[in-house]
């Protein structure tokens, strides 16, 4: 009953569930880890830090990561150029903030973002940094890219301002080594109201991190329907094997033959021949 199995046609049909079968419960696991990895990385960057953590040195802190993203950094300087950073949003409204740069003890200078003003981008109305040397204390955080969200990345702003805050988009502007991240000062003075620190990019339950999700949940669905259409050809294969043992199917019809020649007929085509 079951020799069928062993036909070249089933031994495709085996090898390919034997191949597919794995390789789709592989994938699946896979993205489930991936989904898993979001979700652990969100976590830690979105928890609460210590209330007795201090601030840190700068260079302590760097590179930026999930764990470092909004520690306190501290670092001592002066201050230099100052930009603004338009059509940024704070609590639904729009205006922008005031970065100044810190030249810091070490000859790098590192953007700090000393607050936000709404409407729009006005150097008059930004007040100037402290002179002398300042020890200033902020929330660290990473580089922006073009990418990030609430950048103003299409370029074609005035003179004077910043979409990006990264050392990417400063290294044209200053003539001094950067570091790569920003500080956001918690406590600003002058009107200005402070900017939450954000987590970093990549790190929240977005849209990508629920697409790992489905595609976790769309491959075990492929190796169950492969298994699901292996079962049901068996079935059939076994029922028709069935079926023609106890003479249910249909019998072939014969294929025909040629008519005998009676041996008048024959000897009329030989003389018709000859």
């Amino acid at each position: 009953m079951h020799r069928f199995l062993l036909t070249p046609r089933w031994w495709g049909i085996n090898v390919f569930v034997a191949l597919a079968v794995p390789f789709c419960l592989f994938m699946g696991s896979w993205q489930l880890g991936r989904f898993e990895d979001r979700v652990d990385t969100h976590r830690e960057a979105s928890a609460e830090r210590p209330a007795d953590q201090g601030a840190a040195p700068l260079d302590s802190l760097l590179p930026v990561d999930t764990k470092t993203s909004g520690r306190l950094a501290s670092a001592s300087g002066e201050y230099a150029e100052q930009l603004l950073v338009p059509e940024r949003l704070l609590g639904g409204e729009s205006g922008f903030y005031v970065l100044t740069l810190l030249k810091t003890d070490s000859g790098k200078a590192v953007p700090v973002v000393r607050g936000w003003l709404p409407g729009a981008a006005d150097p008059a109305k930004a007040p100037a940094a402290p002179t002398g040397r300042v020890e200033v204390t902020g929330a660290l955080q990473a580089s922006e890219s073009s990418s990030s969200k609430g950048v103003h990345a299409a370029g074609g702003l005035p003179a004077g301002q910043l979409g990006v805050i990264g050392a990417a988009s400063l290294v044209n502007i200053v003539p001094y080594d950067l570091y790569d991240a920003w500080l956001t000062v918690q406590t600003p003075a002058d009107g200005m109201l402070p900017v939450p620190a954000q987590a970093p990019v990549n790190t929240g339950l977005d849209l990508k991190a629920f697409q790992n999700l489905g595609y976790t949940g769309e491959w075990f669905v492929f190796a169950a329907f492969v298994l699901f259409m292996w079962v049901r050809l068996y079935r059939r294969e076994v029922e028709t094997l069935r079926d023609a043992e106890a003479g249910l199917l249909p019998a072939e019809p014969a294929e025909p033959t040629a008519p005998v020649a009676s041996p008048a007929e024959a000897g009329r085509s030989g003389l018709a021949g000859d």
